[in-house]
């Protein structure tokens, strides 16, 4: 799975055709319930919301994200889970659809919301809950999400749960999560005479590092970074945010990078370029890019979240052994994101519980569904990546050890990463606006040697302030 901002942004712009797949039942439907639907809502239900779904409730769940058929072992599992889940809910018909490429499609999402045909069950990422807020489109869960309903709620990592949230009210369940680091060449590490086993952890041991990888030739690289397609601005938020910086106030009306945190950034990024030579001449790269080059032993370093390490492996052809991962540079704070399900507003009683149910079944259950990974393992699919994990508490160590225990894996290139969490931080107000804007800081400082940072800086500061004004 890539990380959270690249399924949100990287998707193709044409409208992505919407398949409907009942696994449960002969005939498919095409089209969600309607917004007061309460087909099948008795059958002995409690008028408790906190109580858990009763067993005799008879309804039909439309579920978004449901994995399509080029995706023949995931496939496998959901259809696995929804006959495991029917064994104990017998009535429920959990009818899926897919979508030939990503989950989400920006404006297919947008178009979906403000037409309000979403299914019952519908996917978002963490950064979506105010578009869906404002589109009326999200039903207030609170009174539905509980021990008894869910019982391992209380093990989740708050961080994840607030993000959901809004003026105290629950509006979705987490399915993923995911904090950035930095990714290592550890072949490059080793030629170069570096410990693969300790990455940088600072920015002026990074730069350090990356000096010496360059310093290999053939086109090497030692460190790379995003100026174009938002992901420049994606990732110098991340360092902002790693230097214990803002990019927005805590009013969410002024931009806050203009300052000394913001011109070391630009600076450091500078040096890196025009005096070290150490991040290689070819720059206004986007997602993929930095990707293709570390995945073929070209590229030392780069801010990446654990799922672009899969992502290398199945799709690029690399091999897990290549690479290691160790905690934000900097160590203030890491861009967290992730990826949840909300529940259409105007569902009825019966069917939020059954939503519920299935979400804490499929997502929120350690050893079962996604966490199953005795199966994830012998169905050919990664494990022993250090995220997605939500955990804490007792629900953390018994998945860590199940997820060491079935590892396809070295999880040991991942210990720095993993023994020294770095407290997440989310994305801004306007994320995507404000990213295209610091594109051009990035752009500017890594394509002009003789760009002004404080120009720069300003200027995208007048920029992300009209942004805000105009929420």
């Amino acid at each position: 799975m890539r990380s959270a901002w690249f399924r949100r942004t990287r998707r193709s712009a044409a409208t992505a055709l919407v398949s409907a797949l009942a696994l449960t039942a002969l005939a498919a439907c095409g089209t969600s319930s309607s917004s007061d639907d309460n087909e099948g809502s008795q059958s002995g239900g409690s008028s408790d919301p906190a109580a858990p779904l009763d067993r005799n409730t008879k309804l039909t769940l439309t579920i978004d994200c449901m994995p399509p058929a080029a995706k023949a072992a995931e496939l496998k599992q959901w259809k696995e889970d929804v006959a495991e889940f029917n064994k104990t809910y017998p009535n429920i018909t959990i009818e899926g659809r897919s979508t030939p490429g990503q989950c989400l499609e920006p404006p297919r999402f947008t178009a979906m919301l403000k037409a309000k045909s979403q299914p019952d069950v519908f996917y978002t990422y963490f950064t979506d809950l105010q578009q869906v807020l404002d589109n009326d489109g999200a039903a207030d869960i609170s009174a539905y999400v509980t021990d008894r309903t869910v019982p391992a709620l209380g093990d989740i990592d708050p961080d994840v749960l607030n993000s959901l949230k809004q003026d105290g009210k629950l509006y979705g369940l987490p399915t993923s999560n995911y904090t950035m680091g930095l990714l290592i060449n550890r072949t490059l590490f080793e030629k170069a005479g570096l410990d693969p086993d300790t990455p940088p952890t600072t920015w002026a041991e990074v730069r350090t590092a990356a000096k010496r990888t360059a310093g290999l030739g053939g086109g090497v690289a030692g460190f790379g970074e995003y100026s174009a397609a938002n992901t420049g601005g994606w990732h110098f938020t991340a360092q902002m945010y790693s230097l214990g910086g803002d990019i927005v106030d805590e009013s969410g009306k002024k931009a806050a990078f203009n300052n000394d945190l913001g011109k070391e950034i630009v600076n450091n990024l500078h040096a890196m370029r025009w005096e070290d030579d150490s991040m290689g001449k070819t720059q206004l790269l986007k997602w993929g890019d930095l990707q293709k080059q570390i995945a073929s032993d070209k590229l030392g370093m780069f801010l990446a979240a654990p799922d672009d390490i899969t992502y290398m492996v199945q799709q690029l052809g690399a091999k897990y052994e290549t690479f290691g991962l160790g905690p934000i540079p900097g160590g203030k704070a890491t861009l967290f994101g992730g990826n949840n399900y909300m529940i259409k507003k105007g569902s009825s009683p019966d069917k939020i519980k059954a939503a519920v149910a299935w979400l804490n079944f499929k997502n929120l259950t350690v050893g079962k569904g996604q966490f199953q990974w005795d199966r994830t393992k012998a169905d050919g699919l990664p494990v022993g990546l250090p995220q997605p994990n939500f955990w804490l508490n007792d629900s953390k160590a018994q998945d860590d050890k199940a997820r060491a225990a079935h590892s396809t894996m070295p999880v040991e290139n991942f210990r720095t990463f993993m023994d020294n969490p770095v407290p997440g931080k989310a994305e801004p107000p306007k994320a995507q606006e404000i990213y295209k804007v610091l594109d051009n800081v990035m752009s500017g400082v890594l394509t002009n040697k003789d760009a002004d940072p404080g120009k720069l800086l300003a200027t995208a500061e007048s920029q992300v302030n009209q942004i805000l004004a105009n929420q």
